[in-house]
Parts: structure tokens; sequence; C-alpha cells
């Protein structure tokens, strides 16, 4: 078997956020018809539902009923930005146990033959701006991290990192985990830009002080700036805190025609971020890492950025040239001057 799997379903498509909405059906469209084209060997794992019970585990319960109760309605919405149509409900369920059965097959001792090392969840609705006790920002329930707590409870680990590296800062999976260091959570984003948060200052709190990295990026970063910082700062970060599992949220808005972004990074460079996260993978946790959809608007966007960190994951190893950035240089300092006090690797 390969040592890449996919959650892909065509349920996903039911989930309709409204007229002329940017997060439609046809994003995952695109993806579904690249996968038919190009990676139809890669074996598809069934998802199932997450109960109320494993979605509590991240999720205030009066939130869930809250949810629930749009089910069957031909319209309802929770914020301006944020629509469900009569089976989001479900279908949310469903992306969040999209990754909880991705997490089974990864997590479960098999022989490592037949066993894939990774899997890639391309679920909808996306989930990293929902918090415990609301959903925004196109997200009903946050995917990535009701899969770290569930692999938290179920398998015991003790260190899970989240990547973040979607146009977006991931507010609601940093708040779910803010005061803990079971996760450690890295997160790129355009700022200042939606939804406000993640600045240099946010490093955790509590017991999960120097558990939170955020990397704030001006509008403009491409390509090199985005490996430098991931190179200079994630890796030493990551590599430190010797994760068990790596869990990605995966956002192809940074691409460089991105409707909803300013960002300017390629298809290919999504190919070596992935290349990157997963030499942290590899080197960790025996490559154990699964990646989710988050945010992406542009349909060469999320075909070319799917195509890249597919090949990516599917293939040896890529040698990723990482070149100084000036531009870049001024928020690792940044970040260093956060984080020195907390990981040996970036003082």
């Amino acid at each position: 078997m390969s040592t890449l799997a996919i959650i892909k379903d065509d349920r996903y498509l039911e989930h309709n956020a409204g007229e002329g909405h940017p997060e439609s059906p046809n994003r995952l469209r695109v993806i579904h018809e690249l996968i038919a084209k190009e990676f139809s060997d890669l074996p598809v794992i069934e998802p199932r539902a997450a109960s109320e019970d494993e979605l509590a585990a991240v999720h205030d319960p009066f939130y869930i009923e809250t949810v629930a109760k749009t089910d069957g309605r031909a319209f309802s919405r929770l914020d301006a930005d944020t629509g469900l149509s009569a089976r989001s409900y479900q279908v949310a369920r469903l992306a969040a146990g999209g990754l909880l059965a991705a997490l089974d097959v990864i997590l479960t001792p098999r022989s490592a033959l037949d066993t894939p090392h990774s899997v890639f969840a391309f679920v909808r609705p996306p989930g990293h701006h929902a918090e415990p006790n609301r959903g925004m920002g196109f997200c009903l329930f946050n995917n990535i991290a009701v899969a770290a707590e569930y692999a938290i409870e179920k398998y015991g680990l003790k260190r899970v990192l989240i990547v973040d590296w979607d146009l977006h800062h991931g507010n609601g999976t940093q708040k779910a985990f803010y005061d803990r260091r079971d996760v450690l959570f890295f997160s790129s984003h355009q700022y200042p830009h939606y939804p406000g948060s993640g600045t240099f200052d946010e490093v955790g709190a509590g017991k999960g002080e120097g558990f939170t990295v955020n990397a704030p990026f001006p509008s403009g970063f491409g390509d090199a700036e985005y490996l430098a910082v991931y190179d200079r700062i994630l890796k030493p970060i990551a590599l430190e805190y010797k994760p068990e599992l790596v869990l990605v949220s995966a956002g192809f808005d940074p691409y460089v025609k991105d409707p909803l972004g300013g960002m300017a990074v390629t298809g290919d460079g999504f190919g070596n971020l992935a290349s990157l996260v997963r030499e942290i993978a590899d080197a960790a946790c025996g490559g154990k890492m699964l990646l989710t959809l988050e945010g992406g608007y542009n349909p060469d966007g999320l075909r070319e950025g799917v195509r890249s960190v597919l090949q990516s994951l599917t293939g040896p190893r890529w040698s990723v040239p990482v070149m100084g950035s000036s531009a870049a240089e001024s928020v690792i300092q940044s970040i260093i001057a956060r984080q020195k006090k907390y990981w040996k690797g970036v003082a």
C-alpha cells in the first residue's frame, strides 16, 4: 500500500454556505477531478461521522446543539460569513469524523508494509476558525482540534504538533490548546488580516506558555519567505519538541492569485512546505502525518497546490532549496525574540 492515503467523499459536496459564497462545493470538485486524473491509485479511507461526545472534547455542548438545530433547515447562519444548508450539520460531523477515521489508520499498529504513514483529508466545511463555543470564518467544528484531542485521549499521545499554513490565523485551534503543552501550535498567516489574532506575543499561557508559535506575515510573502521561516523557526522547535504525530491545517489561500488573500505562494511552494513538514514527521514520529483541507478559493491554486503536496508526499523526499530573505529575516528575529527562552534551537 502507498505510504499516503486520502479521505475523499462526495457527501462533502452537500454543505452549501450560500449562493455566491467563496467556500463552495466547487472547491472540492476541482480536487476530485485532479485526483481522478492524476492520483487515482491512492487508497481512499472511508470517513465516519464524529459523535457529539467526540466533538464535545473541544466544543461546548450548547454550541454543538446550536449547530444541530440547523439540521434540515434550508438555510441558517452562524455569523455574517458562516452559512449552513440542510445537510451542513451532518456534513460537518463527517468532516471532523473523517480525520478521526484517518487517525485510526495512522495510529493503529499494523504491518509497516500495509499502513499509510500519512493521510490527506479532503473535507469541508473547513475548521480552524471554529472556537470552542462558536463557529466563524466559514467553519462549523474545528476538525484539526477534534483530531488532536482524539489522538491524545484515545491513543495516549503526549506531544502533538499542529502546523497551520492557511492564509488566515487559526484562532480556534490556538484557543483550544492555548494553556496546554500536549499540543504545539504553529501558525503562519497574513497579518493584519481576518480574524485579527496571531501576533508574535501570543505564545500560550500557564502550562502552555511557549507552546504557541505565531508567524504573522506582511502581505506579499511568497515561497522564499515561507520556507525561510519554516526552516529557521518551525523545524528546530518541532524537532526539539519531538511530536508523536504531525497535523497540518493545509489552506491554499496563500496562493498568489487567491481572491481572499494577498500572499504570493506558488503551487510548487506548497509542495516544498509539505516536504519540509514531512521531514519533521519522518525524523520525529515515523512519518505519522495528517493533513486536512482548510481554505483556498482559486481553482488553479487548489489544483496546483494539492498536486504539488501529493507529489511531495508520495515519492522520495524532496530536497527543498531554502534561500535567505531579508523580508523574512525581520519576522524570524521577532519570533526568536519571543521564543528563545522556551526553545534552545532558535536561541
